[in-house]
Parts: structure tokens; C-alpha cells; sequence
């Protein structure tokens, strides 16, 4: 029985997708067929889906997106742009690499890859294209770097991994090989993704230096300014403490993430109201709309995405693949890279939030049964998937770029190669070398 109902789960799940039908539409299909076969009572789907949105940290979710979009609203995210392009000067890829800075910063914002590539490529493409650079490389730079959007903290992706982690618990026989294994949790997952952004977007300046060096990408004539960066981190000021605020405030311990992205908007319209005064009431209406559409879109997958792992855990597909991997090799560096690479393929297909819905509760069994941390293997997880963001055919990010320049797809995705591969080496170092996650949460004490 189990076997049928797994096999009806997923043909019908694959024959939708094919066919053209939403993530979301497949996923809630393909489960109601499920419990139809099984002769059980629809109603149950409801109930799933709607005790999958009773959890305290998913207020986080429209919270942070409201912040995002306030933020840029409010001029916010155009000052810390400013402060990004000050600092290019004449170096070789001096441009491009405040684009990388730039989406680092207003990723600590906004929390979303896409909405990172939106806010900095309206200002930096053409800034780039003006100075020389390639069309299709300034918008695949800057769709590169907007994943790290969902890895530096606070994260969308991160919050919705944590939620889904928070169910699933450690094989007895794990426990017994490995000791007891930390609790996750949101703040610790932010926590823990700091260092790991910082590297990834250390490998994409260094491929950016590479390649604009050997593209003749030069920076400005002008010489670099202390006068000029002094002017724009004073202008700046209140933008650049916007991501200190929420990040200090969630490490120090002084509010949850959920209350953080409360703290977030709060303060976004003090600066944007008050001291910036560009925040107007049409703008607001706008980012009240974007974000309602965002969080509805965000919350259907989550729906469906829960029914259809339940019914996976419920038919005990994890565990039988957590087997048969560990039958193939205990060896934790095969784990990691078979893991790595199912997480790349899979983030070239689906969406993020869908993918973590759908893989934690058959993936986290065999991260315990080798005694992977589970905040270091969603650390993980989230950075491979974001490198989903710069490659066909969904790479979101990359049709944002392509709409701003009007360069075809396929050009940016043979230009974004590089930073894939340079992206994919960072993840591996990550999954390696699990205290480049996990030194500074205990450090923090947590």
C-alpha cells in the first residue's frame, strides 16, 4: 500500500509540473489524490494545512517582506546603494564588486534573492553599463550576488527551514553513535549563516576581480575618495543602521527574529516618515500590496508543501532513503557532496521555499544519521539553494536582471556561470568545515 500511494503521490506530482501547473497547485493535487486513494476524509488536508501556519516564528515571514519593501520605499535601500559605489574607485572591477556589496546589504534587509536583485540591479546595471562594462555581465554579477539575499541573516529561507525542522527528531541509534544534537532554532540559524555569507560573497569578489580583469573592466579615472565616502555613510547613516539594529538585537539576545522584523518596520517608517521624509502614503499603499501578494504566494506553497511532506513522512519515504544512502557509503564527505548536488539540480527546477518544504523532512534523518548538526546542514542547504537563483530555468534572479537590461536569458546564464561554479566550491568549504557555521553561535552561547 505504501508503495502505490508513494508511486500515485509523485506521478501525479511530476505529470502536473510537466503539464505547467504552479509548484503549489502540484503539490495540494498530487496530495488530494493521495488521500482519496487511501480512502481517507479530504477534510484532513485542511487541517494540515492550516495547523502549518499556527507557529509563532512564521509571523516573521510577511514581517520581514513589509520591512523589505519599506525599506525600499523609504530610500533606505538607494543610500546604502550609494554607500556600495562609493567605495568602487579605480579598482580593476571596482563597480561590479560594490554591486556584491551592495546586495550583501540590502540582503541583511530584505531577507529575499529576488527582491535583492530588483533593489540593487535598478541602480547598479545601468551604473555599470554607463561605465563600460558589459550588459550582460553587469546583470550577471548582480543576479549572482542577489542570492545572497536569502543567506545573510535574517533570512526568509532560514525561517521557513527552521519551522520545518522543528518536528523532526534524531534517530534513536543517531543519539546513541553521537550524543544528543543541539535544538534549531531561527535566531541560531541566523547566527550561524554570518560567516558562511561572508565567504560566499568573498568567492564572488574574487571571480569578479578575475574576470573583469581579463575583460578590461576597469574602475573610475577618479582617484578614491575619503571626502566622497565620508559624504555618503553621512548621508547613509540611518540606512547603514537599519540591518545593525535588527542583527544586533536577535544575536544580543534582546528579541526574537519574529519580534525583530516587528522592530524592522517600526523603524523603517521613523526613518522613512521623519528623518528621510520620502516615504509617502501611494508608496506605502504599494509595499502593503507587494507584500500581501508575496506573503499569499509564500503561504500557499506552504500549505500544500506541508500536506505533501506529512504524507511522505507518513509513508515513511525518508527513512527508506536515508537507508539506502547510508547503505551506499557512511562516509560524511559522500553524504555531503551527494546532498550538494541533489540540492543544485533540484534549486534548478523549484522554488527555494518549496524545495526546503518538501526535502527537510527526508533530508535532516540523514544529516542526524552521520551526525551532521542540523543548524549547520540547513546553513547549508539554504546557500545551495540560493545558487538555484542564478541558473536556468527558474533562476528568478535572473529574469530580473534579464527584464532590467533586456539582455536574453541565455546570454546572463553563460555569464553567470562562473560565479555558479566559484558559489559551489564556497557551499562545499561550508559542508566541510562545519565551524565556519557553528564557531560563532557558540561563541554567543547559544
Amino acid at each position: 500500500m505504501e508503495n502505490e500511494v508513494v508511486s500515485i503521490l509523485f506521478i501525479s506530482f511530476f505529470a502536473l509540473l510537466l503539464i505547467g501547473a504552479p509548484i503549489s497547485v502540484a503539490l495540494g493535487v498530487s496530495a488530494l489524490v493521495s488521500y482519496l486513494y487511501l480512502g481517507d476524509n479530504p477534510i484532513k488536508l485542511v487541517q494540515i494545512a492550516f495547523s502549518s501556519v499556527g507557529s509563532f516564528p512564521l509571523m516573521a515571514l510577511p514581517a520581514f517582506i513589509l520591512a523589505g519593501a519599506l525599506m525600499e520605499a523609504s530610500g533606505i535601500s538607494k543610500r546604502l546603494i550609494n554607500v556600495a559605489e562609493s567605495l568602487a574607485g579605480p579598482f580593476t572591477g571596482g563597480l561590479s564588486a560594490a554591486a556584491v556589496v551592495a546586495c550583501l546589504f540590502f540582503g541583511a534587509i530584505s531577507g529575499s534573492g529576488p527582491a535583492t536583485t530588483a533593489a540593487v540591479g535598478m541602480l547598479m546595471i545601468p551604473a555599470m553599463v554607463r561605465r563600460g562594462y558589459d550588459k550582460g555581465y553587469a546583470s550577471a554579477v548582480t543576479a549572482s550576488a542577489g542570492g545572497l539575499g536569502i543567506v545573510i541573516p535574517p533570512s526568509i529561507p532560514m525561517v521557513i527551514f527552521g519551522i520545518s525542522a522543528l518536528g523532526i527528531k534524531p534517530p534513536a541509534d543517531a543519539v546513541t553513535q553521537f550524543g544528543s544534537f543541539d535544538s534549531v532554532s531561527i535566531s541560531k540559524l541566523f547566527i550561524a549563516g554570518f560567516v558562511p555569507a561572508f565567504l560566499i560573497a568573498s568567492s564572488l569578489l574574487m571571480m569578479n576581480y578575475l574576470l573583469c580583469r581579463r575583460h578590461g573592466f576597469r574602475g573610475t579615472a577618479e582617484p578614491l575618495s575619503l571626502k566622497k565616502i565620508g559624504r555618503e555613510l553621512y548621508r547613509g547613516f540611518w540606512s547603514l543602521m537599519a540591518p545593525i539594529v535588527v542583527l544586533s538585537g536577535i544575536y544580543s539576545g534582546f528579541f526574537t527574529p519574529t519580534e525583530a522584523a516587528i522592530v524592522a518596520i517600526f523603524y523603517t517608517l521613523f526613518v522613512g516618515i521623519v528623518i528621510y521624509r520620502e516615504l509617502t502614503w501611494k508608496a506605502f499603499s504599494r509595499t502593503l500590496e507587494a507584500t500581501t501578494w508575496l506573503t499569499g504566494r509564500v503561504l500557499l506553497i506552504l500549505f500544500t508543501a506541508t500536506v505533501f511532506g506529512r504524507l511522505l513522512v507518513e509513508n515513511h519515504i525518508p527513512g527508506m532513503i536515508a537507508e539506502n544512502m547510508l547503505a551506499m557509503t557512511q562516509n560524511i564527505y559522500v553524504i555531503w557532496a551527494l546532498v550538494i548536488i541533489l540540492l543544485l539540480f533540484v534549486g534548478m527546477f523549484m522554488e527555494t521555499l518549496a524545495t526546503i518544504l518538501i526535502l527537510v523532512p527526508v533530508m535532516l534523518p540523514i544529516a542526524y544519521s552521520v551526525g551532521i548538526d542540523p543548524t549547520h546542514f540547513g546553513v547549508v542547504m539554504v546557500c545551495a539553494l540560493g545558487i538555484g537563483f542564478q541558473t536556468p530555468p527558474l533562476g528568478e534572479n535572473l529574469f530580473i536582471a534579464s527584464g532590467i537590461s533586456n539582455v536574453s536569458i541565455e546570454q546572463i546564464s553563460l555569464k553567470a556561470l562562473p560565479f555558479a561554479f566559484i558559489n559551489t566550491l564556497a557551499i562545499f568549504m561550508i559542508a566541510y568545515f562545519p565551524e565556519l557555521s557553528l564557531w560563532l553561535p557558540r561563541l554567543l552561547g547559544y
